[in-house]
């Protein structure tokens, strides 16, 4: 065990040394603005930016991660998922199903979020240092890891202090939170940032397919570009916030960017480095006092030389010093913290937010603000409001994103982002709650209505005619306006009505056709073209003539009737005749002649 040990403290050493040499070696292959400082650690022209999510903000509540690098040679990509057979190749290639699931994350925010240029090897290099790419690709078909990867208890002692925020249903404790599955999300991020990756209907932590579409979503919001090295930094830091896990993960980065392979699901190597490992290497993460004792591998100190007042005596010999009882420990009080604001926080208030509705796809008048006061009322300042929106919605807040987090100002209000209507009608909720606090949340109620026009107006002839049991040769189009602009994807309903006075269905007369060619005589779920225009399908007549009405509505009141008529052609007036013998004979004249 002790030569064991020793190895340990020896791979510790040639990990800390690798790394400063790697990490400088790949500076000069990284964007032109970044560099290594002489520590091996990357900086850039600007100063690096830094991250301003606190622990329980952030996708990983700043937990533990491995510090290993990646090996300085890469390997070449290879075609096939044969075992690798190039030095650290086991270590360095990705199994089969976890990289899968990064390149569908990737074509997904591809097509979602485009402008964020999500690469692939970001998601593998955050998988290789939150989990070691969910240990070594120990994951069953649908891409859920065999057995749950449950980062240590974040309960303040060396760690963030997050209390329990989903009853242990992710990470199994009541108490406090873990991060949880091969992304290391804990729960409280986990409960909005959490998608179905795998189209199980299931939005799973412990699935790789969910975990990194997650990923992928969390890295691309605020509308950062990680084609840009200030944004990727920024959104790399608001995983993790730490200096050291920002290196590590862009090492890591460029290494798969110039060409990795895919191995068996079961076979890759597990990291040993730890940023809470004391022999690791790497400095611990910003807001933690010391190593966690529990999350090392538990080892044995090599025999040592006692110390001299502790040399043994010879058998039978009396000691030459009397022991001595050991005077009892000075117990020192431990100071009483002072409360942060976030503490002091008894309850959240609605600051004034009323009559949240909106028409589809506009962006709501009014912004959701909310205060946050002391049991006596006062404001408290500088605390984490997170706004979620909640229900069957496709509402959001601007940019896209259905959760945002925003700081009280000093009046203890803080205001969340607009919010933009999707397509969806109804009702929908918007929760509050102080982040790191376990307040009862505020909930806000919003509506989304229909669009809407106030005119309607025909594109071409008002009166459509057609012969009994024909079909009418114009088909009716109108263009649909609001205050006179165009009201594009406006619903439209159309309705043959028996007349005016008695405006509903009627039974005979024209009809358009369903599907299944049968007469249907009100249609309903047609909506105006991006310019206001909709053309109805084609009308056809039974045999009863007669004059008929069709009548077009929105939502809004406008309305506009198209006349109908079925009837016979008219009887065709004959020309007059040229032939002689059939035109009038002469009358005899009565006059005298001359």
């Amino acid at each position: 065990m002790a030569a064991h040990f020793d190895r340990r403290l020896r791979k510790a050493a040639v990990t800390t040394t690798v790394a400063a040499v790697a990490v400088a070696a790949l500076s000069a292959s990284q964007a032109p603005d970044v560099t290594a400082d002489g520590n091996g650690r990357q900086t850039t022209s600007d100063n690096v930016p830094t991250s301003d999510t606190p622990a329980a903000d952030s996708a990983t509540g700043n937990s533990p991660y491995y510090t290993d690098l990646p090996p300085l040679n890469s390997p070449s990509p290879a075609p096939t998922t044969g075992t690798p057979t190039s030095p650290g190749s086991s270590e360095a290639g990705i199994p089969a199903t976890v990289l899968d699931a990064y390149k569908k994350a990737e074509s997904e925010l591809r097509r979602a979020k485009p402008g964020c240029n999500l690469p692939w090897q970001l998601l593998a290099a955050i998988g290789k240092v939150e989990s070691g790419q969910a240990r070594g690709g120990r994951v069953d078909a649908n891409g859920t890891t065999i057995g749950r990867i449950i980062g240590p208890q974040l309960d303040g002692n060396g760690f963030a202090l997050i209390k329990d925020t989903d009853n242990g249903v992710y990470d199994g404790n009541s108490s406090y939170d873990n991060a949880v599955g091969p992304m290391q999300f804990i729960p409280s991020t986990w409960a909005w940032a959490g998608r179905d990756g795998n189209g199980d209907g299931k939005e799973d932590p412990n699935n790789v397919y969910d975990a990194a579409l997650a990923a992928g979503h969390y890295l691309c919001r605020y509308d950062w570009d990680l084609s840009d090295q200030a944004d990727l930094n920024r959104a790399i830091l608001s995983y993790n916030n730490s200096q050291d896990y920002l290196n590590t993960v862009l090492s890591w980065l460029e290494h798969y960017r110039k060409g990795t392979h895919e191995i068996p699901d079961g076979t890759g190597s597990l990291p040993v480095g730890r940023s809470d490992d004391p022999h690791a290497g790497a400095s611990p993460t910003p807001g933690r006092t010391g190593a966690n004792p529990g999350s090392r591998a538990p080892s044995t100190p090599s025999p040592s030389k006692p110390p001299a007042s502790e040399k043994p005596t010879k058998p039978g010999s009396p000691s030459t010093k009397p022991p001595t009882d050991p005077a009892p420990p000075t117990e020192t009080p431990s100071p009483t913290p002072t409360p942060t604001p976030t503490d002091t926080v008894h309850h959240l208030e609605n600051a004034g937010t009323t009559g949240l509705t909106a028409t589809a796809g506009d962006t709501f008048d009014k912004k959701i603000s909310t205060r946050a006061e002391t049991k006596a009322g006062d404001a408290v300042g500088k605390v984490r409001i997170r706004f979620t929106v909640l229900g069957d919605t496709d509402a959001t807040f601007t940019g896209g994103e259905k959760v945002a987090a925003v700081t009280t100002n000093a009046s203890g209000v803080a205001v969340a982002p607009a919010l933009v209507a999707g397509e969806q009608t109804g009702a929908f909720t918007v929760r509050a709650t102080a982040v790191g606090r376990t307040v009862p949340g505020l909930d806000y109620k919003a509506t989304v209505t229909e669009r809407v026009a106030d005119t309607l107006t025909s594109t071409g002839t008002k009166e459509l005619t057609c012969t009994p049991g024909g079909e009418f040769a114009d088909q009716v189009e109108v263009k649909a306006t609001l205050k006179g602009a165009v009201a594009d994807k406006v619903a439209v309903t159309a309705t043959l009505i028996k007349s005016d006075a008695e405006p509903v269905e009627n039974d005979k007369g024209p009809y358009f056709k369903d599907a299944d060619g049968k007469a249907v005589r009100t249609l309903t779920g047609r909506q105006t073209d991006a310019e206001g225009l909709l053309r109805l399908p084609k009308l056809y007549a039974d045999d009863t003539e007669g004059t008929y009405i069709l009548r077009l509505t929105t939502p809004g009141g406008a309305t506009l009737d198209i006349t109908l008529k079925v009837a016979e052609p008219a009887e065709p007036t004959p020309a007059p005749s040229t032939d002689p013998s059939t035109a009038p004979s002469a009358q005899p004249s009565t006059e005298p002649t001359a």
